[in-house]
């Protein structure tokens, strides 16, 4: 029964990503995590090394996907794209695209924590299963996986938003039209521990200029900066307007 239930798992997400590993075994190794080997004595292999290897080969394609796609960036600007696209939260949130909390094999306290939705345990998994492709399928499958499961997720997405430092542009526009300064404020916070989304306003003068929400306060605060620099540039051109 359970080699069943786990050959079934395996099956599961072999469907999810379309690639069917040639050796098996190397799949259920990137999803299970240490807690889970650590209580399963027979059960030694975890994810760790995988997701060493995986990290490499996600580097290695990222950074070659934004030479070809943003010809005309400097180094500078494609080494911060390359960051925002390997983070924690981005990949953790192409996890999630892929139900991958759900085939993981946790310990017993990780499952009771909330493991299964904890952004470091997610995004190490997402490496993982990056490393094991790339040792069952070489470059290429590897290639594939990240591009269909990564790549194009953020391409359909504002690529604007989701690259840009928006706390700095909107520091840079308070500065040059006003002396008073700009302050992030958490008004709220939802969700259990392992789950939190963040609500954060930005003020000005004691004004209300946007309100964001996130994962974290630093994503909640660039939202809430994007918010705001769209509201002043929707005013901006009202102005103009009139």
């Amino acid at each position: 029964m359970k080699k069943s239930k786990i050959h079934s798992k395996v099956e599961s997400f072999e469907k999810i990503i379309n690639y069917t590993f040639q050796n098996k075994v190397l799949l259920k190794q990137a999803l299970t995590h240490s807690s889970f080997a650590n209580e399963n004595k027979k059960n030694r292999g975890h994810n760790e090394r995988l997701e060493f290897l995986g990290d490499a080969v996600l580097e290695l394609v990222v950074s070659d996907y934004l030479y070809e796609e943003y010809a005309d960036l400097p180094e500078g600007e494609l080494t911060k794209l390359r960051a925002t696209i390997v983070c924690e939260s981005s990949l953790a949130e192409a996890a999630r695209r892929l139900a991958l909390g759900q085939h993981l094999y946790l310990g017993k306290g990780e499952e009771l924590t909330g493991g299964r939705e904890r952004e470091s345990i997610l995004c190490d998994a997402f490496e993982a299963v990056i490393g094991a492709i790339y040792i069952d399928g070489e470059m290429q499958q590897a290639k594939s996986y990240i591009s269909n499961h990564l790549l194009q997720h953020l391409k359909q997405k504002n690529l604007h938003y989701q690259f840009t430092d928006h706390k700095t542009n909107l520091q840079e526009w308070i500065q040059r039209n006003s002396t008073s300064p700009i302050r992030y404020e958490t008004i709220d916070e939802q969700g259990p521990d392992h789950n939190k989304c963040f609500v954060v306003q930005v003020l000005h003068k004691q004004q209300i200029l946007g309100i964001g929400k996130g994962r974290s306060k630093k994503e909640a605060e660039q939202q809430a900066a994007w918010i705001a620099m769209q509201n002043i540039q929707s005013k901006d051109e009202k102005l103009k307007r009139n």
